[in-house]
């Protein structure tokens, strides 16, 4: 087994799956059963899911929205997520906790970075929910922080492309897939695999990101084995 404790960065977008908005339950299923995979290794898993499947505060800017209440409105979309997940999960027999940077004692705990550290080390699988509680932050800049914070082996991207490529593979038969590439290789190129805070906080901590197809089910379990799946980004 490569990799002990992980955090899972999953897209909104991924889980409407077929559907053109909100959440498709097959996917969500699939989900979870591929997460449950891994858990019964005893890997811990910390997980960051983003909201774009229900609201993206960057198309309100667009819209003329307030950035702020926009952003902070996304960060309400990622908890719709993170309950749907953690319900899916627990729905399967897995033990889960979801914790929020924004306070919602009704539904979640309050983001404590000793108590999620506490709670993967029981073998409960810890949901991060609310991005980093600020605006003009992504959810992958909050996958990035949650991974350092918890001292995270690696960040796993699950996507629904198969890796990184030179430029969209859906829009372009010919794109070169890369199964490797360092954290500058991947700045030099402009390649677009994780925002650029996100990317850098990754870097200067050294953690490795490995983007792969999450919606093959089975590819979870291969990269924790550390099978070549996907494109791994290190040093």
């Amino acid at each position: 087994m490569k990799y002990k404790r992980i955090l899972l960065k999953l897209s909104g977008e991924a889980l409407m799956g077929e559907k053109q908005f909100g959440i498709d339950n097959k996917r969500l299923m699939q989900y979870a059963k591929d997460i449950k995979e891994i858990s019964e290794m005893n890997v811990e898993i910390g997980i960051v899911i983003g909201g774009g499947n229900i609201f993206r505060g960057v198309q309100a800017e667009k819209g003329g929205m307030d950035r702020t209440q926009g952003d902070y409105m996304g960060m309400l979309a990622t908890m719709i997520n993170s309950m749907a997940l953690q319900s899916a999960l627990e729905s399967i027999g897995l033990i889960t906790r979801l914790q929020s940077a924004i306070e919602m004692k009704q539904i979640a705990e309050p983001y404590i970075k000793r108590k999620a550290v506490r709670h993967l080390e029981k073998g409960r699988i810890v949901i991060f929910g609310a991005g980093t509680g600020n605006p003009f932050f992504t959810t992958d800049s909050a996958a990035s922080l949650r991974a350092v914070e918890i001292e995270s082996d690696v960040i796993l991207k699950g996507t629904r492309v198969d890796g990184v490529y030179d430029s969209d593979p859906e829009k372009n038969s010919n794109a070169l897939k890369f199964d490797s590439l360092t954290f500058d290789q991947a700045y030099d190129k402009q390649l677009k695999i994780m925002d650029m805070t996100a990317f850098t906080l990754c870097k200067e901590n050294e953690i490795p990101v490995v983007v792969f197809d999450m919606n093959s089910p089975g590819n979870l379990k291969k990269v924790i084995l550390g099978d070549k799946i996907g494109t791994l980004v290190t040093i």
